[in-house]
């Protein structure tokens, strides 16, 4: 079935000689995975490597056979023309960790607008600001929600968090609560925008040792799920 829709580039990996398979997560049926021949090589063709970077927002018109398989793409048109997303380090360094963690979490093969929305609407603040240390942090604690396990807040005001079953108590009651400065600033990130970042002043350790814990809630959370190789990198640009 041909099909036009917008995508979200995941990745694009190299595929013998010339060709890519790039994962995309679509607006009209979610993740999908594209074989594209001899793009590495062709000079002339409609598609180019450069449309695939991570977190590219295009417009595509494919073919979805919708059999597990590896579809295609005829044509491709970039609809976001980010200006720094790609070009500054540190934000290359975010992209490519967020890329990895969503390539990684999200999996499902079904529309999901709103996650499609707030992929499109996250990638172009990231684009547009400059204060962007804590990015990442956010948007790991907000793409929670849209994969099903956001925090309950209801009892914030607790010490402990429960890491396993995602809510506040009062008390260390299993092997996965949890408290101290980590979880006091999950309490800040929760409910917030990106605009309210700038409030935010973390050092490179308390940055870490957060992340650490959100990593291990995506673990508890998400079977099969591993840590971004691209976190090193991450961790050494914001150091």
């Amino acid at each position: 079935m041909l099909v036009k829709t917008e995508a979200i580039v995941f990745s694009a990996l190299k595929y013998g000689e010339a060709d890519l398979i790039v994962k995309a997560f679509t607006k009209s049926s979610g993740v999908k995975s594209y074989l594209l021949r001899n793009i590495l090589k062709s000079k002339k063709g409609k598609l180019r490597v450069a449309m695939f970077q991570p977190l590219t927002h295009l417009e595509i018109e494919a073919n979805h056979k919708d059999k597990g398989t590896l579809e295609s793409i005829r044509e491709a048109k970039v609809i976001t023309h980010y200006t720094s997303l790609h070009t500054q380090v540190a934000k290359s360094a975010i992209v490519f960790f967020i890329s990895d963690m969503l390539r990684s979490s999200v999996q499902e093969e079904e529309e999901n607008a709103s996650l499609f929305e707030f992929l499109v609407a996250s990638s172009l603040w990231l684009d547009l600001h400059s204060d962007i240390a804590n990015f990442h942090l956010l948007f790991l604690v907000k793409l929670s929600g849209y994969l099903g396990f956001y925090p309950d807040d209801s009892e914030a005001h607790q010490l402990y968090f429960n890491l396993l079953d995602g809510y506040f108590e009062s008390s260390e009651r299993t092997l996965y609560s949890r408290s101290g400065e980590e979880i006091e600033l999950l309490k800040r990130f929760l409910g917030i925008n990106f605009d309210a970042l700038i409030q935010i002043k973390l050092n490179q350790k308390q940055r870490t040792s957060f992340l650490n814990i959100l990593l291990q809630y995506y673990e508890l959370h998400l079977q099969g799920f591993k840590k971004p190789r691209s976190l090193a990198v991450l961790n050494s640009i914001f150091s």
